[in-house]
C-alpha cells in the first residue's frame, strides 16, 4: 500500500499577524541602516529587543537599571547580559576566530540564540522562523531563499556557512561552521543532527584540522544523525538516524550505521554509471 503524500499544511493568520509584521520590519530597518561600527549598532539592537520581550519595565531605562543599587545584583546581571557586548560566547576562545567576522555577526547570534529562550520565541514557529530567516540573512556568507531553521538552532561562527534556496534546518541542529559548511539547495538536516567541519588529533586536542562539509541539492540529514568534517554528501544523499557519516556519501545512497555505509539507491536515481559519474564531480573545496 503506497505511503499517502502529505505536503505542509497553510495555515490562516494569527491575530496577532499585522504586529508581528511591523516588529519584524522594524528590527529589519535598523538591520539595513549603514553604519561606521556595526557591531556596536547590532549589539543595541539585540539589547533593546531582548529588554523589550524579557524585562518591558526596563525598556526605556536598561542602562539606569543596570546601575540601580536597589535591584539585585541577579536583576541586574541578567539586564545587562541582554547587550551581547557583555557575554562572552564559545567561539571566542577559538585561537581560529577572526574578530573582524564574528563581531559583527555576534549580536545577531545573541539575538537568535536568546530569543528562542522567550516565551515569544519558545515553540512560536512562524514568527521564529521569519525572525531567523532574517538574521540568518546577515550571519551566514550567503542564504538562499526561503531558508527556515526551527528552534535551538545552533552554530559555531555563522558567518562560514553558505546556503542555498529552500533549505530547512529543524530543531536542535548544530553546525559547526569552524572549517566551513556548504548547504546545497533544498538541503534538509532533521532534528538533533550535528554537522561538523573541525577535528581534533587523537594525540593532543588542542591540535585542530578545519576542513570544509559539503551537503549538495536535495541533501537529507535525517534525526540524530552526525557528519563528520570534511565530509562531502552527494546530490540526493541521505544520512540515515542516528548515523555517523564519516567518509563520503554517494548521490542518491542511503547511509546508515556507525560508521555509516550505503544500503540502497533511492528509487529516484539516475543510472548507476551516472551515479559513478556524478560523485567524480563535486563541489570544489
Amino acid at each position: 500500500m503506497p505511503m499517502p503524500f502529505l505536503p505542509l499544511r497553510a495555515l490562516p493568520p494569527t491575530s496577532n499577524s499585522a504586529l508581528a509584521d511591523a516588529w519584524l520590519e522594524e528590527i529589519a530597518d535598523r538591520l539595513g541602516g549603514t553604519s561606521r561600527d556595526v557591531a556596536a549598532d547590532r549589539s543595541l539592537l539585540c539589547r533593546d529587543v531582548l529588554t523589550a520581550i524579557v524585562y518591558p519595565e526596563y525598556a526605556g531605562n536598561w542602562e539606569t537599571a543596570v546601575s540601580d543599587e536597589k535591584l539585585s545584583r541577579a536583576t541586574r546581571l541578567a539586564l545587562s547580559a541582554l547587550d551581547p557586548r557583555n557575554v562572552t560566547l564559545e567561539p571566542e576562545y577559538y585561537a581560529d576566530c577572526d574578530d573582524t567576522l564574528f563581531q559583527p555577526v555576534k549580536p545577531l547570534l545573541w539575538l537568535w540564540y536568546s530569543f528562542d529562550r522567550t516565551a515569544l520565541g519558545g515553540q512560536n514557529v512562524g514568527l521564529g522562523i521569519r525572525l531567523r530567516r532574517l538574521l540568518a540573512q546577515r550571519i551566514f556568507k550567503r542564504c538562499g531563499e526561503n531558508f527556515k531553521a526551527f528552534q535551538h538552532v545552533e552554530v559555531t561562527f555563522g558567518h562560514r556557512i553558505e546556503a542555498g534556496d529552500n533549505v530547512v534546518i529543524h530543531r536542535h541542529v548544530l553546525l559547526d561552521d569552524r572549517g566551513g559548511i556548504k548547504l546545497g539547495n533544498n538541503v534538509s538536516v532533521s532534528d538533533y543532527a550535528n554537522i561538523y567541519s573541525h577535528t581534533h588529533s587523537i594525540v593532543d586536542q588542542r591540535d585542530v584540522t578545519n576542513v570544509e562539509t559539503v551537503l549538495e541539492d536535495g541533501v537529507r540529514i535525517t534525526y540524530h544523525a552526525t557528519v563528520l568534517a570534511g565530509v562531502h554528501v552527494g546530490e540526493q544523499g541521505m544520512v540515515g538516524a542516528n548515523a555517523v557519516a564519516t567518509k563520503d556519501v554517494r548521490p542518491y545512497h542511503v547511509y546508515v550505521g556507525i560508521p555509516a555505509k550505503s544500503v540502497r539507491v533511492k528509487p529516484n536515481a539516475p543510472d548507476p554509471a551516472t551515479i559513478l559519474r556524478t560523485s567524480e564531480h563535486r563541489i570544489p573545496r
